[in-house]
């Protein structure tokens, strides 16, 4: 395919698709830096091995699952011209993304309260990266709300159809990463914490 090829609007689109790509991989190489800090500081004398991630970060898992899902659905409700449905989970998936950061910083607060902090005395190299690895991802998890209301305002303004979703799709995609993301830190942080 030559991506010089095409009308003005089909290489505006290419270009979006292509920055999105590349924000993406970006966020992998940060993310994928961060893990191999955690697994060569694991060999440090003060690592803490074993500790149990709080509840509220499980919770947090189950909560972006079915926000990618309502995604997916509102998505389709557009596809299928349900203006009404594809505003009902727009709004749901929204809602869902402020329950997973309310999640994350109740997460945040049963550290504290099994007593450590991200600096200070009670706080260790283990907590640290903890800390670090979760906000950085909350702030994506911002970005990620930020453009659903993009979609959302777009949605009323009516600018999507079944045929030109691109503001839509792109928002979901990085959407989705993000919720993958989430997943694979979780399962990384709980077995290699």
């Amino acid at each position: 395919m030559d991506l010089t090829q095409g009308s003005l609007e089909e290489k505006n689109d290419r270009a979006k698709r292509m920055m999105l790509i590349f924000g993406i991989g970006s966020l992998i190489m940060s993310f994928a830096g961060l893990t191999s800090a955690v697994l060569v500081s694991r060999k440090r004398e003060d690592w803490m091995h074993n500790f149990e991630l709080p509840q509220a970060f499980l919770i947090s898992c189950i909560l972006i699952i079915i926000s990618s899902i309502t995604y997916i659905l509102a998505k389709k409700a557009i596809k299928n011209s349900n203006r009404s449905l594809a505003t009902v989970m727009l709004l749901v998936t929204f809602s869902l993304g402020v329950a997973f950061i309310i999640c994350q910083f109740e997460g945040f607060k049963q550290i504290v309260a099994s007593g450590y902090y991200f600096t200070g005395e009670t706080s260790n190299v283990t907590m640290s990266f903890i800390y670090v690895i979760a906000f950085v991802h909350i702030l994506h998890v911002a970005v990620g709300l930020i453009s659903i209301l993009v979609v959302i305002y777009n949605h009323f303004k009516q600018k999507y159809t079944a045929t030109k979703m691109l503001g839509m799709e792109l928002s979901a995609t990085f959407w989705h990463f993000v919720d993958i993301l989430w997943l694979f830190l979780f399962l990384f942080l709980t077995y290699f914490v």
